[in-house]
């Protein structure tokens, strides 16, 4: 893990979908306090949640393990799901409140595994407002769907 008083990497995210399933993209900032890189792709049938997950795994999965990290994101389902929801899911045989199996189970697994090799702290913001980084992610996610083309 980061030493104390190490800086967090932020890794800001978004994902979009035109048509909800459509086409989506993904984007992923990650900034380490001296430079931003950005992680960009899509994928021609999805839908918008698939995205932002897809958004956080490629980030974290772009560090190495043990950093202690604050991801930013607009998606209040990813942010109940990796705090909250995904504990009821796994005690439930990855089954929702209404029994049904939970979608996207593949990327919440990835999440959760990635989630475990660093020290993740989540941060939710309200997409769309003017956050700076969050209106960068979101440029990058959508023209990931025009680069499907």
């Amino acid at each position: 893990m980061a030493a104390p008083g190490e800086q967090d990497v932020v890794i800001y995210t978004d994902g979009a979908c035109e048509g909800n399933p459509g086409p989506g993209g993904y984007a992923a900032i990650v900034d380490d306090g001296v430079s931003q890189r950005e992680i960009s792709g899509g994928e021609p049938q999805t839908t918008n949640n698939r995205m932002e997950l897809r958004a956080v795994i490629e980030g974290l999965a772009s560090l190495p393990a043990g950093t202690r990290a604050r991801v930013v994101t607009d998606s209040q389902y990813v942010v109940n799901g990796v705090t909250s929801w995904a504990k009821t899911w796994q005690k439930n045989g990855w089954r929702n409140a209404a029994k049904e199996p939970v979608k996207n189970r593949d990327l919440w697994e990835k999440l959760l595994a990635l989630s475990k090799e660093h020290d993740v702290r989540w941060e939710w913001v309200r997409g769309h407002n003017g956050h700076p980084e969050n209106e960068r992610a979101d440029a990058l996610a959508r023209r990931a769907i025009t680069e499907l083309e």
